[in-house]
């Protein structure tokens, strides 16, 4: 069912919504009055959040569980959604932190070897609720135009809504900007990584014990691969010192894949909560310390992980820092945030690397960015977007610490951007 025309900003006067057409059981109401109506699969209910669209023509399943997606409704431009299906080893999280999923056809039978489960069982298992046959092209237009919008996404197998409580859920929820999710997401307690990469026949290297069982998840729970390979680290490990450096990973809603690249080149990682004093990262003894991505506002989360960082950078030890972790650590050395208009969501980014003028294709999920105007002495410029010329990098000038904007884990180029992890691993082996 096509979208109702594209609208102005959220902030606007409501404009007139089209009628309930026949069969609907879904539609997402957006805080300026706009309703956009569908098939709805999932879970039934309605969420509030975030609207936002994402322009990756696979990992589905990926997106979802990603806990920097906290907070939002996810609009998948590509329109064949759900067609190789669910598994338990194509996620980032043991459960979807997304809010819903807005898709331009109905979802299909799985057509995947690897399929365990329909994208629609899936989704109600874990409460997530979907949108199907919008006009996702329209809608994508409009957050182009008018910025990401609040909205509820709802489905009802009755086709009953109440749209005036769901238009003023809309409306009343506060938006990203100012929001503090990383609190929500992180850890309960610090654990060991053991998960090296993944290979067809046999899973995720190294994830069949008790430390692997304890780090799968924010929520805790146990996948146990068919079989466990020899872990085969990088170069980078031979040239180390005989021992893998040890990292302190603190989680902020991170991505799993960024602890097994981590673990690929040849590290150790210890994973703490967002919360982690400067004393417990401390007392783990580690070589170097890993800022992870997240949902939310930097700025919200820097009131409690920004004084951390700081005395981080005062060790003189080397930092590494992904996406929200990016972030905070420029508001560390006194840059600001701001919040972007769209935002970068998908899986072929283009951004050009300052030292050499090299390109690598990055997957991106970000709705803030660090203001390339507020970079102060001592922190230098290393990456852009060639999209819109915003930053993705930065390094110290005068400290081992450096980090992006991207997600090298996510291997869109396919390794464009693993060197990142070689890098910081090889400055803990010298350090």
């Amino acid at each position: 069912m096509p979208a109702s025309s594209p609208a102005s900003k959220s902030s606007a006067p409501p404009v007139s919504a089209p009628a309930k057409p026949e069969g609907a059981t879904g539609v997402l109401v957006l805080a300026d009055g706009t309703l956009v109506w569908g098939h709805g699969f999932g879970a039934e209910g309605a969420a509030v959040g975030e609207v936002c669209f994402h322009t990756a023509m696979t990992g589905y399943q990926e997106i979802m569980t990603d806990p920097s997606f906290a907070g939002q409704v996810i609009t998948f431009t590509f329109p064949h959604i759900g067609n190789v299906g669910t598994n338990a080893e194509d996620v980032e999280a043991n459960t979807p932190h997304a809010l819903g999923m807005i898709v331009r056809e109905s979802v299909t039978e799985p057509s995947n070897f690897r399929s365990t489960q329909h994208l629609d069982g899936w989704l109600k298992a874990h409460g997530r609720i979907g949108l199907a046959g919008i006009d996702t092209r329209a809608l994508t237009r409009r957050i182009r135009a008018g910025g990401a919008p609040n909205g509820v996404i709802a489905h009802a197998a009755d086709g009953v809504f109440d749209v005036p409580a769901l238009l003023a859920r809309a409306r009343g929820w506060p938006g990203l900007e100012g929001m503090d999710l990383a609190k929500d997401v992180t850890v309960d307690a610090d654990y060991g990584w053991t998960g090296g990469a993944w290979t067809l026949g046999h899973g995720y290297a190294g994830e069949g014990g008790e430390g692997a069982s304890t780090a799968l998840g924010t929520n805790g729970g146990k996948e146990t691969p068919a079989a466990t390979p020899p872990f085969v680290p990088s170069e980078v490990e031979g040239r180390a010192t005989g021992r893998r450096p040890h990292v302190v990973a603190i989680d902020y809603g991170a991505k799993r894949n960024i602890f097994r690249n981590l673990v690929t080149a040849g590290a150790r990682v210890t994973v703490l909560p967002a919360t982690a004093s400067f004393d417990q990262v401390m007392a783990l003894s580690p070589d170097g310390f890993f800022l992870s991505n997240g949902p939310g506002d930097p700025a919200a989360t820097a009131d409690y992980a920004v004084p951390v960082i700081r005395q981080m950078l005062a060790t003189g030890k080397p930092l590494f820092g992904i996406c929200l972790g990016h972030q905070l650590l420029g508001l560390a050395v006194g840059a600001r945030t701001e919040k972007m208009h769209q935002g970068h969501r998908g899986a072929n980014h283009p951004v050009k690397r300052l030292s050499d003028g090299a390109v690598e294709i990055t997957s991106m999920n970000h709705g803030f960015a660090v203001a390339r105007d507020s970079l102060p002495e001592g922190v230098r410029e290393t990456h852009v977007s060639l999209f819109d010329g915003s930053n993705a990098g930065i390094e110290l000038t005068d400290k081992p610490a450096f980090s992006v904007q991207y997600h090298p884990e996510a291997s869109p180029g396919p390794q464009d951007s693993f060197y990142l992890f070689e890098k910081f691993v090889g400055m803990m082996g010298g350090h």
